[in-house]
């Protein structure tokens, strides 16, 4: 068990803490705005669409080019994979095109291809995301993920992340029949990691991570400013809202502190 201080403010006696992925742990718009305007390429050039038309899949999925950042709605960054295919689905039957689904699951799949050896294009790990989980594995409190990203691609990134042995478990929207913030990811990590709800705490940037912390009753959830959610939004959902994870600290008692100066002997 740890104490975690946010802003002066500690939730004690936390046994796992589960984080969101993306604006949480990853940098947001890096992120996501590389892998849509791959996705929008690919399902041009696989339709034989002019360039023009990558912007307005661009936008249809999510990205505010302009504004430098996600739109609030999504779909992408927000929603299940199903759902931003659709999105690009709905945008070429805008345009004229029917029946275009397998070609943008198509190449969806294929971006996700040509990103895999090249993540480091993609990945930027927010300040102090590395060190946080780092420190929870050392001092003995499990951590987890829950993402709208596909379980396997979220462990990718992790994974180049340095965190493959520092994350217990990794639940993507695939693996549940409700995506946030409905509660399901959570129960699903809370069942196979045999931990209370009691004892955990929720680590997100949207408003849908608050919200599935929430309907889950855990301990405490806590928002970070390094998303989608402003601090107004994420303060009137909870009373913990830190600039990013970087602000998220241990605070150990001076038993846990002796044992770990021992340990460090």
């Amino acid at each position: 068990m740890v104490n975690l201080s946010v802003n002066s403010k500690v939730i004690h006696d936390v046994g796992l803490v589960i984080f969101d992925k993306d604006g949480t742990l990853i940098e947001l718009y890096h992120y996501w705005s590389q892998m849509v305007a791959l996705r929008a390429r690919l399902i041009c050039e696989a339709l034989g669409l002019e360039k023009t038309h990558e912007e307005g899949l661009k936008w249809a999925l999510g990205i505010d080019e302009k504004a430098g950042r996600l739109r609030p709605a999504g779909p992408v960054g927000l929603k299940k994979r199903e759902v931003v295919i659709q999105a690009a689905v709905d945008y070429l039957a805008g345009v004229g095109l029917r029946e275009t689904r397998p070609v943008c699951s198509a190449a969806f799949e294929r971006a996700d291809e040509e990103s895999g050896p090249d993540l480091g294009r993609f990945i930027r790990p927010v300040t102090g995301a590395r060190t946080l989980v780092g420190a929870l594995h050392a001092n003995g409190c499990r951590v987890a993920v829950a993402t709208v990203d596909l379980s396997r691609r979220a462990r990718l990134a992790l994974d180049f992340m340095g965190l493959e042995d520092q994350i217990d478990l990794v639940v993507g929207a695939e693996k549940v029949g409700r995506s946030k913030p409905a509660p399901d990811m959570i129960h699903l990590i809370l069942k196979t990691l045999g931990i209370e709800a009691s004892q955990a705490v929720m680590v997100g940037d949207a408003l849908t991570d608050v919200q599935m912390g929430l309907n889950a009753g855990l301990k405490a959830t806590i928002g970070v400013l390094s998303g989608f959610a402003t601090a107004e939004q994420l303060r009137a959902q909870t009373p913990f809202v830190a600039q990013d994870v970087s602000k998220i600290l241990l605070d150990l008692s001076k038993k846990q502190r002796f044992v770990k100066a021992a340990q460090n002997k």
